[in-house]
């Protein structure tokens, strides 16, 4: 198969997507490809309790929960645009706080929000990153003159932590660049913190970052580094105190011989490193050992915290090539204490299924020194009556996001997942039995919003967060923000 044979296999009746291709960025129609944007819903064991046409942003936003004072109150934010929500009562969503952040003013970042139980506070810590950017006019392989330009742009590359005081109020207490800063300039080297910190109010957090400018052997094109895993120490957090960096050998400037035994190396195509934090399901502090590491195109790494000054890699498991898009974006470990499994997934960034699928793959992680894939999830099909023979034709991009996170409320179903799909909307599956996962439910939203944005389309549901606690899912979408339930989660833990 070629990056040009691809598409509807007529005989086998199914899609077929490509080995690999490179990322482009744009739509690429097939023939069977809608002409026009789907007006209609579909749901299967979900139910829409409620629908607000709140759009925060486009595409990816973030959320996070606190219980303050008898109520439940959510973060819904990207950089610039926040809106804090109470959620007490769900579907009476009232909206407490609406913050646009002036450039100069500028953002709120990538957050974890947990309460320290020692100090009796709600402690919130922010991660800031150098802009990711897209597109021909930062292609780093294109113009030789990209790559500087992105490793000097201007602003704070690290985090700040927060005592929070109120659900809009918040008090900074420390303020901690991920790498060295140039007095003469204040230009700061490295990525900063990636996407969200990982932290449950005990000692230590956890961030994704490039923690200076060595880490740049990435093979994406429009990104300029490769992101390691940090480790600090959180007994202060006014005083946070870096532990340890890990990261896999070759993603740094003269680890030449490393680098070239990747089997990405040179493919121009992978993204390298990190996308998120570890995720360390029983914390460390309270007997924990074991962190997951998901790297991108350098696949799962099992690392061993047993000291946190010195992680050890226990296992790692390569990944099968799935190039363009993202080949290991997140890990699900919320499963590993009942089930001894993890999930792990890419995400797609080219449209119309111009790249392979992007499995989630279940991985036994019971003897961590030899993680193993032992099943992937079911690729969705189209609801019956959908006019289109799969969801690439559907149009925007098609495959796994994200599952939420690994700090929603209350305890993960054993037997039950979520997961928000691009343009299939919301999945569930089905993990009785975890060597065969079933699609057992969707909801997948109209294509059409309000939106004065031509390229809304792109990613109609990339963010949903589960409670748990209160068998609810929110969905977060082009055409506004969801309630949903599931006679497959119980009936919702609501106080009416």
């Amino acid at each position: 198969m070629t990056t040009t044979d691809y598409g509807w296999d007529e005989q086998r009746g199914l899609f077929v997507h490509p080995e690999s291709t490179p990322y482009v960025n744009g739509p690429r129609p097939l023939p069977q490809s809608l002409d026009h944007l789907e007006d209609r819903e579909y749901a299967s064991n979900m139910t829409v309790e409620a629908r607000w046409p709140t759009v925060v942003r486009l595409t990816h936003t973030w959320q996070n929960v606190v219980d303050m004072g008898g109520r439940r109150y959510m973060f819904h934010y990207y950089r610039q645009a926040l809106n804090v929500y109470d959620i007490t009562d769900p579907t009476a969503r009232d909206l407490v706080l609406e913050k646009r952040y002036d450039p100069d003013e500028g953002e709120f970042g990538a957050a974890a929000i947990a309460y320290n139980a020692r100090l009796g506070a709600w402690i919130m810590v922010q991660c800031f990153e150098v802009p990711r950017t897209y597109g021909p006019d930062s292609d780093k392989y294109a113009d030789p003159a990209v790559l500087p330009r992105l490793m000097s742009v201007p602003g704070f590359r690290g985090f700040r932590v927060y005592e929070l005081t109120g659900p809009t109020e918040w008090k900074l207490l420390a303020e901690v660049p991920t790498g060295p800063v140039d007095p003469a300039t204040g230009i700061h080297q490295g990525s900063g913190g990636v996407d969200t910190p990982v932290y449950d109010g005990g000692r230590y957090m956890f961030i994704a970052a490039a923690p200076d400018d060595t880490f740049v052997n990435q093979e994406f094109a429009t990104y300029p580094y490769a992101p390691a895993q940090l480790v600090y120490d959180m007994t202060d957090p006014a005083h946070p105190e870096l532990v340890s960096t890990w990261w896999v050998p070759g993603q740094r400037i003269g680890e030449t011989a490393a680098y070239q035994a990747w089997s990405r190396h040179g493919n121009r195509t992978s993204w390298i490193g990190a996308r998120v934090p570890m995720s360390v399901p029983v914390p460390l502090d309270r007997g924990g050992r074991y962190g997951y590491a998901v790297m991108g195109g350098l696949g799962l790494h099992v690392l061993d915290l047993a000291d946190p000054s010195r992680p050890r890699v226990a296992g790692a498991l390569e990944l099968p090539h799935s190039w363009a898009g993202i080949e290991g974006d997140v890990v699900d470990t919320s499963r590993v204490t009942g089930r001894g499994v993890v999930f792990v997934n890419g995400g797609p960034m080219n449209e119309d299924g111009y790249e392979p699928y992007k499995d989630i793959y279940v991985v036994d992680v019971r003897d961590p020194t030899d993680p193993r894939i032992v099943a992937t999830f079911p690729r969705p099909l189209p609801p019956p009556g959908a006019p289109y023979q799969d969801f690439v034709f559907r149009r925007g991009k098609f495959g796994p996001k994200r599952f939420g996170s690994n700090a929603h409320p209350g305890t993960a179903d054993p037997d039950l997942t979520l997961y928000s799909f691009g343009n299939a909307g919301v999945q569930m599956f089905d993990l009785t039995d975890i060597r065969n996962p079933a699609q057992a439910g969707y909801f997948v939203p109209r294509m059409t919003d309000e939106l004065d944005n031509p390229r809304s389309y792109l990613v109609p549901t990339e963010s949903i967060f589960v409670e748990w606690d209160r068998r609810l899912v929110w969905a977060f979408t082009n055409s506004g923000m969801y309630l949903l339930t599931s006679p497959l989660l119980g009936e919702p833990r609501v106080a009416r």
